[in-house]
């Protein structure tokens, strides 16, 4: 095949996949626009998850008349003039790519009106062409409406993810850019109801509110270090708040939203011995220094940075979050407990300050991670006709004590086990859960502490599953702007916080099983909490109940309840032979 040059077009499709990922790129791409136009309120609408339309509307300085056309081409850019300001650069964008990259794979519609003129510009753009450019009558700032994505790439289209998962994407983008600047108002909607909105206040902690909710604002702690020229602020979780995963770890440099995995680990690297292995904080950790001390222009969508002193960056990292959450990590004393005459059982469940916020897994953090358990004979089951009812499924086991404010430690005919508190009390409580449903003798309470903080989309989808709610004996109600009113609930839930009943309920509903999902969630957000020290008198009652659980061994997540050592076991670690 002859060595030939391709096309403008062609050429502007290939460089498309560079910058244009997904639609969540032309989201951050548009945004980062937006604030380096000074725009101080940024709307996104999407729909489709972003392949029918996004638009992001903002009331920026504008694009004079005379420009419109110039911003589409390709390496065309107000941010720099030369090489050397790439070692300076203060703005988002830099490289003159984005616009011309979208406008590539989509129809653009751009409608824009600067400052200094009376009048704005309509142009519309297909495949890289200008087939509609007219005078309008516009307010200040920039609309761009992408419709569309990928119509003339079909091969992308099919690495794009579900829908949801898309708009998933897009509400992470928007929710970052309005941590990273949160003196901008941004307003995120999905098919036309909204998703997110930050008030724009300022206040780090007012868009962590409307992004996670109030709980989490309640548990995070300042971060605030200095370091030579490296400055590290943000907020960071205290132990009582944990994730299975890194999604709320957000890094951002230089007000840039960035993803650097040695950046991560110095923020995980701080909780060692904290948190166990496994589970992860929420950070928002904003790192600032000399723009000549970092190289942004080391990936096409600018989301990797290169330091001039990296270890430094690291070590001033890390520190700022140790320093955040030095001395949190003890468990509240029986005494900080709130005392509202409730049952044994309820008194157990009384919080200690942790909880979860609607868009956590807080309520299962507890049994989210596999843990290496020794197997061992099944012990036997004894007779008890102490305790009609339920036949036995564990052999009677006394209560020695309690380690870490976790473990329940008993003794046993069979040898010695060590109780997850969490784990069997869920357990207990999922058993009683799903018996009253399937007798119909299911009580209720309405002793449900709070309010729980929500969005407009969280809400729609607990209102769309009123039905699954009811058979569990659940019902929510709005109460005020972004918060929901848990008005009745199951009774092994009496006492126990509004977010935490809420969180379970998300959880749940976003399996493709929310039916069964359900009541384990349900059993977990009413289950004592890891770090609730008990007295042995309520340890001995639960050990009783889940002797007579069905499937004692397992949680309602499938993880173990409790190890057991034989007597056998424990003579051969301690290297004895019979009984001398």
């Amino acid at each position: 095949m002859p060595i030939s040059v391709l096309p403008d077009h062609v050429v502007a499709q290939i460089a498309a996949g560079e910058v244009v990922e997904r639609p969540a790129s032309v989201v951050k791409e548009l945004i980062e626009n937006a604030l380096d136009a000074g725009a101080m309120t940024v709307s996104v609408a999407a729909a489709g998850g972003g392949r029918r339309l996004i638009r992001v509307s903002d009331d920026g300085s504008g694009i004079s008349s005379q420009e419109v056309e110039l911003a589409f081409a390709r390496h065309a850019t107000s941010k720099l003039r030369t090489a050397d300001d790439l070692s300076h650069l203060e703005t988002l964008g830099f490289r003159g790519e984005a616009l011309c990259s979208i406008a590539a794979v989509s129809q653009v519609t751009c409608l824009s009106r600067s400052r200094d003129e009376t009048t704005g510009v309509k142009l519309v753009i297909e495949g890289s062409e200008v087939v509609v450019r007219s005078a309008v009558g516009a307010p200040a700032g920039t609309i761009i409406s992408v419709e569309n994505l990928f119509y003339n790439v079909p091969a992308r289209l099919k690495f794009l993810k579900a829908e949801s998962t898309e708009r998933r994407l897009i509400t992470q983008i928007v929710m970052q850019l309005a941590m990273a600047f949160p003196a901008v108002r941004f307003s995120l909607e999905h098919d036309g109801r909204e998703a997110f909105r930050s008030t724009g206040s300022g206040s780090l902690e007012d868009v962590v509110v409307a992004a996670y909710g109030v709980d989490t604002v309640t548990h995070m702690l300042p971060v605030d270090s200095v370091g030579g020229s490296i400055i590290v602020r943000g907020l960071t979780s205290s132990p009582e708040i944990t994730r299975t995963d890194r999604s709320r770890i957000h890094v951002f440099v230089n007000g840039r939203v960035v993803h650097d995995s040695n950046l991560t680990y110095a923020i995980t690297q701080a909780y060692t011995g904290i948190l166990e292995s496994g589970q992860y904080p929420t950070s928002i950790v904003k790192i600032t220094l000399p723009t000549e001390d970092v190289d942004i222009n080391v990936h096409p969508t600018k989301a990797e940075v290169r330091f001039r002193d990296p270890s430094a960056v690291f070590a001033v990292t890390q520190r700022a979050i140790r320093e955040a959450v030095g001395g949190m990590a003890s468990p509240r004393r029986e005494s900080d407990w709130p005392d509202a005459g409730r049952s044994l059982f309820g008194s157990m469940r009384a919080r200690t300050g942790g909880g979860s916020t609607p868009l956590s897994r807080q309520n299962e953090a507890d049994d989210a991670q596999p843990r290496i358990v020794r197997q061992a004979p099944e012990p036997p089951v004894m007779a008890d006709e102490s305790t009609p009812g339920r036949p036995r499924t564990l052999p009677v086991l006394r209560v020695v004590g309690q380690m870490g404010a976790r473990y329940i430690v008993a003794e046993g005919p069979a040898g010695m086990y060590l109780i997850d508190q969490h784990a069997a009390h869920a357990r207990v409580l999922y058993g009683e859960l799903v018996d009253a449903m399937e007798s119909g003798t299911l009580q209720t309470t309405e002793e449900i502490v709070g309010t729980a903080q929500v969005t407009a989309a969280q809400f729609r989808k607990i209102e769309q599953a009123a039905v699954l709610l009811e058979r569990v004996g659940v019902a929510c109600e709005p109460f005020g702007p972004q918060t929901v009113r848990v008005v009745r609930a199951p009774d092994i839930l009496s006492g126990v916080a509004a977010d935490d009943v809420i969180g379970a309920i998300l959880d749940a509903l976003s399996h493709d099983d929310p039916q069964d999902k359900l009541p384990r969630a349900l059993a977990h957000a009413g289950a004592v909490r890891t770090g609730q020290v008990l007295a042995m008198d309520q340890m001995q009652q639960l050990v009783r109940l889940l002797e007579r659980t069905p499937d004692p061994l397992i949680s309602p997540t499938g993880t173990p309840t409790l190890l057991h050592l034989s007597s056998d076991q424990l003579s051969r670690e301690f290297g004895r032979r019979g009984g001398g």
